[in-house]
């Protein structure tokens, strides 16, 4: 009997123990920090919000690129970083975007299929990457805006062991880094 009350004494000091932490973090998220000067400091500039295009997508966002360029993404043949009719002419729609929103900054992420090792891989996607980045540069895109990253074979867009999967992971990937 000594031990059921020892028992039921022990899992009450546990519960409360939990409550009280569990009010206490929502006290400490509710406690604001005081303030540094005596002086009234002047209101925060609200941050700028971006046009918002009559299609209802913010104007110079991810998916605005894709909504005027008609994709984010070009594709590469097998073991291959040239850049095919089919992706000069994605590139292009992108150099246009990117012409029209000047103070869009971006990152040419370059991908491969999971065949080969992953340093080859790393190096392939690099040449994928620069490939779209210098493709943009030549269409007058100032190169201080572009950026390239390889991620090789580590972010597969399609999950899958078969030409038609291999084929959508071989990309570079235009991605909006912001203003």
């Amino acid at each position: 009997m000594h031990r059921n009350k020892f028992r039921i004494a022990l899992l009450a000091g546990i519960s409360l123990t939990l409550a009280a932490c569990a009010s206490k973090k929502e006290e400490v998220a509710a406690v604001q920090a005081p303030p540094t000067s005596a002086r009234p400091e002047a209101p925060a500039a609200a941050a700028p919000v971006a046009p918002v295009a009559s299609t209802g997508i913010p104007a110079g966002s991810q998916e605005d690129l894709r909504n005027k360029a008609g994709t984010d993404t070009v594709l590469f043949a097998y073991d291959s970083y040239e850049l095919d009719g089919e992706a000069r002419a994605v590139l292009a729609r992108h150099a246009e975007w990117l012409k029209a929103n000047p103070s869009v900054r971006v990152t040419l992420e370059g991908h491969c299929d999971e065949r080969g090792t992953r340093e080859y891989n790393l190096a392939l996607g690099e040449r994928r990457a620069n490939s779209a980045k210098n493709f943009l540069a030549a269409q007058g895109v100032a190169v201080d805006r572009l950026s390239t990253i390889s991620y090789g074979k580590e972010r597969p867009a399609v999950a899958g062991t078969d030409e038609a999967s291999f084929a959508q992971n071989r990309r570079a990937v235009t991605m909006v880094m912001g203003r």
